[in-house]
């Protein structure tokens, strides 16, 4: 057994998918893994009571917050601030695959 739980998360999505799994959950924070095939998007949305960070992990994403969007290439992490609007989109013809750890978990 590794302790590397994103070892454990091998998605290939086509073009256009999104494929997403949790790594860890525990009673104050959530971790996902995301993987986007080319042209995929995470839409935009909010969290508001917790801070999302992106960790990109393999290949680039563009990441929007709120009216800004910005290409970030692996490795790269993006804090996404409580209540500020998020997302990302694989605009390359690779796959791309970030975490995104949210803390603390709503309603906590």
């Amino acid at each position: 057994m590794s302790l590397d739980r994103l070892a454990t998360f091998d998605a290939e999505p086509a073009a256009g998918e999104v494929i997403d799994g949790e790594l860890a959950v525990t009673d104050d924070v959530l971790v996902k893994a995301f993987a986007l095939g080319p042209d995929a998007t995470i839409d935009p949305h909010e969290h508001g009571d917790a801070t999302n960070v992106f960790h990109v992990v393999r290949g680039e994403v563009t990441v929007q917050q709120e009216d800004t969007e910005e290409a970030i290439t692996a490795p790269g992490v993006v804090l996404n601030e409580r209540g500020q609007a998020h997302g990302a989109h694989n605009h390359t013809d690779e796959v791309a695959v970030l975490t995104a750890s949210l803390c603390p978990l709503p309603g906590q």
